[in-house]
């Protein structure tokens, strides 16, 4: 079985500290550059599983790395390099308090509050008569407020813009590049037989100018829907087939855990684990379009800081 990186702890030239996140290890060098590790580490209802995912840090890494590269004429994001296939360097910048989330579907949290009686998500009005997995007349924002530790909370535009945590200049600047990234991440969704249905995107600031932060248009930030067969399924109100990591919540529901007080985390067998894998490595070949190709896993760890060194040097 390929070997799972699961913990990082290296000490770089210049580094001011490290940052562990559920699924990435960040590295702050010199206040200018951050080392961003995506680890194979798998969290889900905001707890990291006991056992790490083969490749998947590897998946997320190099997608991420694409869609950064193919929207930088949209808006300029922080990526510099990839010295290693789990890993992006990029400019530190000052991040904003909130996430851009983006809906171009009723599902997900967003579903389940609608069924509950809620037309109004974040200040946007919802239109009656609505079904699970509807496409919305057109796409909406439902951003949220960064916590730093627990859940992060919704919250509208005008609320964030009273409460001074980001300004009205900026929050319209962001809402433009959030509804731009959705459409090219949707075009180039389509291209691949696929349905962008919702994602998130994360920025920030440098020198008074706003970048992208962070991974865009992953399984883990997205959720997207097989284009084939959608409006059938749809008109039959059965399932939508889709590529987000939705898959692993639902074999934890299926086994008792949704991250609660007193509940025990199913066990994790390398069978299970390896399927998972598999689906991580299927995601990135129908999302990216190519084959993947494994990176040795004999010494990552090694591997990851000799890549990361040379590139700072």
């Amino acid at each position: 079985m390929a070997k799972a990186l699961t913990k990082t702890e290296f000490k770089f030239e210049k580094q001011k500290s490290v940052y562990h996140g559920k699924v990435r290890d960040v590295y702050d060098i010199d206040d200018d550059k951050l080392v961003m590790v995506a680890t194979d580490r798998i969290s889900a209802f905001d707890v990291v599983l006991p056992k790490g995912i083969p490749f998947k840090g590897q998946v997320l890494n190099q997608i991420a790395a694409k869609f950064l590269d193919a929207t930088a004429d949209i808006v300029p994001n922080w990526k510099l390099a990839t010295p290693d296939p789990m890993v992006t360097v990029g400019l530190k910048c000052e991040g904003f308090r909130v996430e851009m989330i983006i809906r171009g579907y009723l599902t997900g949290s967003a579903w389940r509050e609608y069924k509950n009686g809620c037309r109004e998500l974040c200040g946007v009005k919802l239109p009656d008569g609505m079904r699970e997995n509807e496409k919305f007349p057109t796409p909406i924002i439902t951003p949220t407020t960064k916590a730093d530790a627990g859940h992060d909370e919704n919250i509208s535009k005008e609320e964030i813009i009273a409460q001074g945590i980001v300004s009205k200049e900026d929050y319209e600047l962001l809402e433009k590049y959030t509804y731009a990234l959705f459409e090219r991440g949707s075009k180039m969704a389509a291209e691949k037989g696929l349905i962008l249905v919702d994602t998130k995107y994360e920025f920030g600031k440098r020198d008074g100018k706003v970048y992208l932060i962070d991974e865009i248009h992953t399984p883990d930030s997205s959720r997207y829907f097989y284009a084939e067969g959608y409006e059938e399924k749809f008109r039959n109100g059965e399932p939508q087939k889709q590529l987000s990591k939705e898959f692993v919540r639902q074999w934890l529901i299926e086994n008792g855990f949704m991250g609660r007080e007193g509940e025990q985390v199913p066990e994790m067998t390398d069978e299970y684990v390896n399927s998972v894998s598999e689906r991580y490595i299927e995601l990135y070949e129908h999302i990216v379009g190519e084959p993947f190709v494994k990176a040795d896993t004999e010494n990552i760890g090694e591997r990851i800081e000799k890549n990361i060194a040379a590139y700072l040097a």
